[in-house]
């Protein structure tokens, strides 16, 4: 039989749907809606293998509608013109709703595709159920979003992923068949990372593995057959940002165990160095600033490194760049302070500058007063004499708040020695 193990025992009806309880269960969104006998155009998201396909088909099954499916990967504007056109001609043959138009990985639509849906949901000729691995918010033009509910779907839990291979072994027509003894599932699990479909497809690579009875699946035996396990991140996916952000919260808030972990699933995942090395430069600036202004010479001789010796080696440069950022003083002045001053800037426009700092190189400038009365620091004891140099309708206003860290607390005494209350340091 030559049909996958994930297709021959994919479920038929919600009551054998495993997983995504929260919308398929007793108070279930979707549930709820087919109970009540309406079904709206909806975008499932969620990681692969996690049953977006099959739960589009049971919806179409429980409503008894007429289903249409295309793919965004070999379906352009004409074909979704004339599936919608079938729609139209279809719809007053059914009393159970309008047909459902399924189209899988919906993200990969062009905004022309999109557009050619809009029409149709809006008159209701068709119900709509795009599935997406991506962020619908990014890659789902506003205008189709709106008309749309979002669901999410998770990745599988344990219970769920045992649950699915207890099914697999006791109900598929093959599997059934051989004498299996399941000794160890934590390989099974791990490697499947959350991925029914994945999960199925090395149950069935095991279970072929072994041509004699009884099958014995243990830890070893699956992690021989499987080799490696290359963790789930699509670089060019919602799981880079999320792992990217993830990476970046962690040196945020000091914790260099959890930091590397997130940067060997970005290196493990073929993460561009570069990539990797510019989150670094900018959190070295952004999060921990003058708190450890060495921070930023760290992160930029780090990018300097990985631009010209890439991966196997760089992946070190990387995990001692990681570890001081997330082991270093933080300060988050420098930032709020540039968003501050811009915030002002925005509200108050393009405010004079002072006379006494302006440039004064011609006569006629200088007879107009620039630079007039400006005391050069450097002329007085302490390189230090009071001065107004910001705008006389914001003058005194205080941007930069120093941090309460031992650099930063030392600024601020000598900011204050300088300015006295001026500022309010």
């Amino acid at each position: 039989m030559n049909t996958p193990l994930a297709e021959r025992i994919r479920p038929k009806s919600l009551n054998d749907y495993i997983s995504q309880q929260h919308l398929i269960g007793p108070q279930g969104s979707i549930r709820k809606q087919l109970e009540a006998g309406v079904l709206s155009s909806l975008i499932l998201w969620g990681p692969p293998g996690t049953g977006k396909t099959t739960l589009a088909n049971i919806l179409a099954q429980e409503t008894k509608r007429p289903f249409y499916t295309l793919s965004a990967i070999d379906s352009g504007v004409a074909a979704v013109r004339e599936v919608i056109e079938r729609a139209k001609k279809s719809d007053n043959l059914f009393s159970h709703g309008n047909p459902i138009l399924f189209i899988d990985e919906i993200h990969r639509f062009s905004k022309s595709q999109q557009d050619s849906l809009l029409g149709a949901v809006e008159k209701g000729w068709i119900t709509l159920i795009g599935a997406t691995t991506e962020n619908p918010s990014f890659e789902v033009i506003s205008a189709l979003l709106s008309r749309c509910q979002v669901y999410t779907l998770n990745s599988f839990n344990k219970e769920d992923l045992l649950a699915l291979i207890d099914r697999a072994i006791t109900t598929d027509v093959v599997l059934q068949k051989r004498d299996i003894k399941l000794e160890e599932t934590d390989s099974l699990l791990m490697l499947s990372g959350g991925d029914a479909r994945k999960l199925l497809n090395l149950l069935e690579v095991v279970v072929q593995s072994q041509r004699e009875d009884p099958v014995v699946i243990t830890d070893e035996t699956v992690q021989a057959l499987a080799q490696t396990s290359t963790a789930r991140y699509d670089k060019s996916g919602d799981q880079h940002y999320d792992i990217a952000s993830a990476l970046i919260k962690s040196i945020r808030g000091s914790d260099p165990n959890a930091a590397v972990y997130w940067l060997a699933r970005m290196i493990e995942g073929g993460e561009d160095v570069k990539f990797i090395a510019r989150r670094l430069l900018i959190l070295a600036s952004e999060d921990i600033g003058n708190a450890n202004p060495t921070a930023l010479l760290v992160a930029n001789n780090c990018f300097q490194a990985v631009s010209v010796i890439g991966y196997p080696e760089s992946r070190i440069i990387l995990s001692q760049c990681v570890i001081y950022l997330a082991s270093s003083a933080k300060s988050n002045a420098s930032y709020e302070a540039i968003n501050a001053a811009q915030s002002l800037v925005k509200q108050t426009g393009n405010l004079s500058v002072p006379l006494s700092i302006r440039n004064a190189p011609t006569k006629l400038m200088q007879q107009l007063g620039y630079g007039a009365n400006y005391a050069y620091a450097h002329n007085y004891e302490r390189n230090f004499v009071p001065h107004e140099f910001m705008p006389e309708e914001i003058k005194g206003t205080s941007f930069y708040k120093p941090g309460n860290n031992s650099r930063e607390s030392k600024l601020k005494a000598y900011l204050e020695s300088l300015w006295q209350d001026k500022y309010e340091f």
